[in-house]
């Protein structure tokens, strides 16, 4: 009897680790939709519906073709010439954080739309090239790679760029986010490159690097958020709408103006000359007009209108949202209005998230200075390996609309330790801050309200050695 003393605490194991694992869908990473030309997946060929599993190798020919739907419903794409390992597809369902995804593209073009897991855990989304790392924002994006250089385009969301260091291993998983590493979203104009032997990218304004030059696009891939170029090196996401959003609203008040007629000048009665008596005759007497008096017309007093009560003004409508999604410090996670269907865009830093509606009214001034108050936020500061949650105690925002220009300071309090922070940048013409060169924080945020009364921003510091400092805030006027 005792041979069978621990059979059941076996089964139980077993069991436990079965169930655990129905929770996370690793196998299959997806299906093929398309196939065109010449495309292979783990040595043999495509066809339609067939799964793609974790591990698989897809290759394409000068005329090939490949759409992977994920698991996620996602999409990978190689385009001709392209060789892709899918080497980490894993979707935990039960706890969408935990997903796993790791890609790698050793030659040629291929296009990676996020799923759903992805989405979620972007935080353990990794895209190798054989010379760099690409992270993820919840993205949209394009790549071309040799084996001595990447480049990188946007088309929604954003990504992070790193070449491989000491601190950014080819191994790894996850973006590699540091000092060296660059981010370029899809309202940027440019694309990211890195060559073999560096570890910071560099944003290029060029658009025959463009990896769709290097591989065109089906017309059927799936829309993304930038259509064709609108004129040679110019895509929609790059035209300033800003004149074309005043003329139309000129026209209309044209429109709506009835012009009123011109007084036209009337004919002056001409004065009667008096006629001179011919010689030898008299004069006619002339008889006076008599005088009528015209009754007096009664005086009526007519009441001035009574004003209507005043109407409350409407609040402004809040564009801009943060959020943390994970536990830090015993502080509960904190949702923001991240993977809506009503969101224009989302930044990611560390734990912190940051999105604007797209149904912003925003219209971006052209002169004038403009300062902000500091309406929240929140921080963590790390240090010795040790969360711990801070309080931005106080603020400053300052925008050049002229110049197209920021600068900002914060006081950032935590147990123990206070942290002074400086950062300043550019804005852009879609109302999207960036820090620039001098900066000692990386920077990113939104303006919102129709007149840029809204402001938000992510940061991350690295000035004070050994301690890091990341958060949220959100501005007003």
């Amino acid at each position: 009897m005792n041979k069978f003393k621990y059979v059941p605490m076996f089964l139980l194991t077993c069991l436990s680790g079965m169930l655990a694992s129905w929770s996370v869908v690793a196998a299959e990473a997806g299906r093929i939709v398309f196939v065109a030309g010449k495309a292979d997946v783990a040595g043999q060929a495509a066809v339609l519906d067939a799964p793609v599993q974790e591990g698989d190798t897809l290759a394409t020919g000068a005329d090939g073709y490949v759409y992977v739907k994920t698991v996620d419903k996602g999409f990978l794409i190689l385009r001709p010439n392209s060789r892709a390992r899918i080497v980490v597809y894993a979707v935990d369902r039960t706890n969408p954080a935990n997903t796993q995804v790791k890609l790698e593209l050793s030659q040629g073009v291929a296009r990676a739309i996020s799923g759903e897991g992805v989405k979620q855990a972007r935080q353990n989304f990794r895209f190798n090239t054989p010379v760099a790392a690409i992270g993820v924002r919840g993205t949209d994006f394009v790549v071309y790679t040799d084996q001595q250089a990447s480049r990188v385009s946007v088309i929604s969301g954003g990504v992070v760029m790193s070449g491989f260091d000491a601190t950014c291993r080819a191994e790894g998983s996850g973006p590699c986010e540091g000092s060296a590493s660059r981010e370029l979203f899809a309202g940027q104009v440019g694309l990211l490159q890195i060559e073999r032997g560096n570890s910071v990218p560099q944003l290029l304004h060029n658009s025959a690097l463009s990896p769709d030059r290097s591989a065109r696009p089906r017309s059927d891939e799936p829309v993304g958020a930038v259509v064709a170029p609108v004129a040679p090196g110019v895509s929609v996401a790059e035209v300033n709408l800003d004149p074309q959003r005043s003329s139309r609203s000129l026209d209309s008040v044209r429109a709506t103006v009835v012009p009123q007629p011109q007084p036209q000048p009337q004919p002056q009665p001409e004065t009667p000359q008096p006629q001179q008596p011919q010689p030898g005759t008299t004069p006619p007497t002339e008889t006076p007009a008599p005088v009528i008096i015209e009754p007096a017309l009664p005086v009526v007093t007519v009441p001035l209108p009574v004003p209507p009560p005043a109407v409350p003004a409407t609040p402004p409508v809040q564009e801009l949202f943060w959020g943390r999604w994970q536990q830090i410090a015993g502080a509960s996670p904190k949702l923001a209005r991240i993977g809506d269907a009503d969101v224009e865009v989302a930044t990611y830093y560390g734990p912190y998230a940051m999105t604007r509606l797209n149904t912003s009214a925003l219209v971006m001034p052209n002169e004038g200075l403009a300062s902000f108050v500091l309406k929240g936020g929140e921080a963590v500061v790390t240090k010795g390996n040790v969360d711990r949650i801070g309080s931005i105690d106080a603020g400053q925002l300052s925008i050049d609309f002229a110049k197209r220009t920021f600068v900002t300071s914060l006081t950032v309090t935590a147990p123990d330790i206070q942290v002074g922070i400086t950062g300043s940048g550019i804005v852009t013409g879609g109302g999207m801050l960036y820090e620039d060169r001098r900066s000692q924080t990386t920077i990113r945020g939104y303006l919102g309200g129709p007149n840029a009364e809204q402001a938000g921003y992510l940061f991350r510091n690295y000035a004070n050695p050994g301690v890091t400092v990341s958060g949220a805030t959100l501005w007003g006027r």
